[in-house]
């Protein structure tokens, strides 16, 4: 298996599930970074379960214990361990799925490419494995502040109700003030209500979130095969349940002429004052490129959209095949999200933020 995300920023994660633990080690943090434990656990309690009544009923703490790498709550430039003990467990809720596959989940290829798998909620392929992103994310945020790089997040649509596709129009101040994660509240309660429908009814629901990364430097991304935006899809659709990415425009700017897309370059400051060389700074006019032109960053906002599918474990019954491919059928049980765009927020967030961290180092503009 590839457990290890990232070049000089280094996430490498083990555990499962239902196993004692899961947990990290991240390597190339800079040294000297003031390590805020609050805000790292702040941003695990924005991704544990149990948050609300459309989320799955597993109560975890999800308290992170730091073990290295950091004294006097600075970073030292060692290696940063961290755990995440798993203390509710519900391993009988999947005794009768040990030896049946569940429809369009990873049971039937992890087998098939291992000869074994853990079915005890999806083992290494759980969901819950994404807390050693969002810790690695939280690190990596730390270092990201000290140059204003902000990202935020959100909920952007789910099943057929969805946001403007504007983000400047998004209070991001809002998303933490509803289940959803949705900046709108209107929208957001409309969102809640059809989760909620959904849970009801045994079934789950897709939908898209949408990320916003503002002050992020020019010239961050390494052509040929290093693009920016392609480090940041891989980095999305490394996410569970991710099954699409686009930045800028999108799909959507496909059907447009490139008149109406293009992004005209203009002074910075209106053509009021220069440096000692007569030069000004440099801008677009408008923004339709999503922050990067060329695989490179270009100083403007970069934002990017990522879509969830419905998660798979319906509460429901459904036909399915045992490992002897035998039809059957399956009706799991447990506690499941029927919807997983809340509680993905945070995570699309640490991988953005692990990833703007990386090329930075790579482009070697951190200086502490």
């Amino acid at each position: 298996m590839r457990n290890t995300f990232g070049e000089l920023f280094r996430l490498t994660t083990f555990g499962e599930s239902h196993g004692p633990a899961v947990g990290g080690v991240v390597d190339g943090m800079p040294a000297g970074v003031d390590i805020d434990e609050e805000f790292i656990q702040s941003e695990l309690n924005r991704r544990r379960p149990g948050q609300s009544k459309i989320t799955t009923d597993r109560k975890e703490a999800d308290k992170v214990e730091l073990l290295s790498g950091i004294f006097e709550g600075k970073s030292t430039g060692a290696p940063i361990g961290f755990i995440v003990r798993n203390t509710n467990q519900h391993s009988q809720d999947y005794d009768n799925m040990r030896n049946v596959f569940r429809p369009s989940h990873a049971d039937f290829t992890y087998f098939s490419k291992y000869g074994i798998r853990d079915h005890r909620g999806g083992g290494r392929s759980s969901a819950r494995i994404t807390i050693s992103r969002v810790v690695g994310g939280a690190l990596a945020k730390l270092v990201l502040r000290k140059y204003g790089i902000q990202i935020n997040a959100c909920t952007a649509q789910v099943g057929d109700i969805a946001l403007d596709g504007d983000y400047h129009k998004y209070d991001f101040s809002k998303i933490e003030t509803n289940a959803v994660r949705c900046p709108d509240e209107a929208k957001a309660a409309e969102m809640e209500k059809l989760i909620a429908s959904v849970k009801a009814e045994g079934d789950t629901i897709g939908g898209v979130i949408a990320c916003v990364i503002k002050g992020c430097p020019v010239g961050l991304g390494e052509p040929e095969f290093g693009k920016l935006h392609a480090m940041l899809g891989a980095a999305m659709l490394g996410i569970n349940a991710v099954k699409g990415f686009e930045y800028g425009e999108g799909f959507a700017g496909s059907g447009w002429r490139g008149s109406q897309q293009n992004d005209i370059f203009v002074p910075a400051d209106d053509g009021d004052s220069a440096d000692g060389n007569g030069k000004h700074a440099i801008t677009t006019a408008t923004n339709h490129s999503g922050g990067i032109q060329g695989g490179i960053s270009n100083g403007q906002d970069i934002y990017f959209r990522v879509a969830f599918k419905p998660v798979a474990t319906l509460l429901r019954e459904q036909p399915t095949v045992d490992i002897d491919g035998n039809a059957t059928t399956l009706k799991a049980r447990g506690r499941h999200d029927p919807c997983v765009l809340p509680r993905a927020v945070p995570v699309v967030e640490a991988m953005a933020a692990m990833t703007i961290l990386d090329c930075m180092l790579m482009d070697r503009t951190v200086r502490l």
